[in-house]
Parts: C-alpha cells; structure tokens; sequence
C-alpha cells in the first residue's frame, strides 16, 4: 500500500477520523528530523506527519535539517509526500487567502544541505520536473473543491531568508515570470526527487511580498493572521487528498534515482553504501 509523508504545521494532524498509532524520532546519518513524527491512520491510509519547523516552529528556514526530513520519512516507508506551506504572491490574481499548487522551482538559497550524495559516492538526478504530476493534480483537484480560487501550476522562488525580500528583489523574481515566493519546498522537492519519493505541495498565499506599492510590506503578524484563517482549509484539503490517494504508488518518480549513481562500485565506501540503501535499495 502507498504510504503519504504530510510535512507542514504541527496541528495538521488533528483530522476527523484520524487514529493517532505512535510517534516516531529516528536518527539518520543526517541527523534528527525537525521533530517527532507522528504516525496516524485514516480510514485505512498510513499517513506520517512531521513539522517542518519543529514543535513549536522553532527552526529557522536555513535550520530546518531537509536532509533528514526527507531521509527518515523515507525509512518510515514513505513514498509520497503533500507539502503545506505559506507563501507570498508574485502575481496581481492571486491573492491572500488564494492557493496555488506549483509544479517549477528556482532555488535561491545556499546555506543547506541541498543532496545526499558526496563523500565518496558521486550521484546525479534529474530536477527537470521536480513536483509528482499525479499527485500535485490530485492535490490541485481537492483543494478546488474546498478553495476555487485554487491555480494549478506555476513557479515557486525559493529564497533563503529568514529575511522577506526587498523590493528589488521582489521586481526581480516578478520580471522572471515568478508567481509565488517561499524559504522551503524548493530544497524539500530537491532531496524527495533524489530519494524516489512522489513530492507535490500546496501553497496558502498569505501575502504580496512587496513588490505592491499600494499594499504594506509583509510582516509577520500578516502572515500568521492569514494562516490561522487557512488552518481549516488545509486540514479539509488534507482529509479529501487522503480519501482520494491511490492504494498503489505506481508512479515513474519512484524511479527517479534508478540512474544516478556514477561511481564505481569498487571506489564506493561501504559505510556510505549503508546509509544510501535506505534511499536507492539494490542500484548501488
């Protein structure tokens, strides 16, 4: 059976029907994951939900250990994974309180732990289409029913913060043909696409950034008002996704990584061998 990872707030859990089976804080060779992880069941469906940023959003956007999300999730069993997040909007259409299911990333940041490779095991995969097309469909498909104001596909800037942009910078990722801006799903999409795992996200606009002169910069206070008013929607969103998920994962991402690996398997240290079978099985 298909196994779903939820990656976003720490309340998303608190679904109608939901059993809640245990929790799960795991070592990997990347370290702890931002924090439990909590396994629950609903109507059937194994479903694993971790916060991004820690219990208590604790970790910065640069602090988050991505590596070890994507890694432990994966030795859960995990084959694909739904990202909530909040972002700001480079668009005039799509407003606060609008969701957008991106399907492209640019990556602006350079402070992480952006592959599982290295350290004596060379590996290259293709980031060509870094977002699952099934499951981001089914994601866009349920989050109309609950949001109409849902667009799907579109391009997701992802900066390093923790810092809001500029205004320069905003009219820069604008003139780019950016439509909207985050500090996370870019580096999570990178590693779940090395690991096989099916990766889509959906995306609650809580702001302009500040590229609208007629609109206040972003703040904080902006954000987490509109995010409390979306907490509901995503926990709708999240509770039709589960319904409608396939019982088989059937989809090409799961062999995204079949081909990665270039180093000879003589020069492959055997340490690191152990700690990538997790995530490439029998291609090493």
């Amino acid at each position: 059976m298909a196994v779903l990872g939820v990656i976003g707030g720490s309340g998303l859990y608190e679904l109608n029907g939901l059993e809640i089976q245990g929790t799960h804080l795991l070592e990997t060779p990347w370290g702890q994951p931002s924090a439990a992880i909590t396994e629950g069941r609903l109507d059937g469906q194994a479903v694993y939900f971790l916060p991004r940023h820690g219990a208590g959003h604790t970790l910065l956007p640069s602090e988050v250990p991505y590596a070890a999300n994507i890694y432990a999730l994966r030795q859960l069993g995990v084959d694909s994974i739904l990202s909530l997040s909040a972002v700001g909007s480079l668009r005039e259409d799509l407003g606060p309180g609008d969701i957008m299911v991106p399907d492209q990333f640019i990556d602006r940041t350079w402070k992480r732990q952006t592959t599982f490779f290295g350290d004596g095991i060379v590996g290259h995969v293709s980031a060509a289409d870094p977002i699952c097309p099934a499951l981001a469909g089914l994601a866009a498909q349920v989050s109309k029913s609950v949001h109409p104001q849902t667009l799907h596909k579109g391009t997701y800037l992802c900066m390093e913060g923790p810092q809001f942009s500029t205004r320069a910078e905003s009219e820069l990722y604008r003139s780019w043909g950016c439509d909207i801006i985050g500090m996370t799903n870019g580096t999570e999409a990178r590693l779940a696409r090395e690991a096989a795992i099916c990766y889509a996200t959906v995306c609650f606009v809580t702001d302009y950034d500040c590229w609208k002169t007629d609109e206040e910069p972003v703040s904080v206070e902006q954000v987490i008002e509109v995010l409390n008013a979306n907490v509901e929607k995503g926990r709708r969103i999240l509770t039709g996704l589960i319904a409608e998920f396939p019982p088989n994962n059937s989809c090409q991402c799961a062999q995204a990584n079949q081909w990665a690996v270039i180093t000879n398997p003589d020069y492959q240290p055997a340490g690191r061998k152990r700690e990538l079978d997790v995530l490439l099985a029998s291609r090493l």
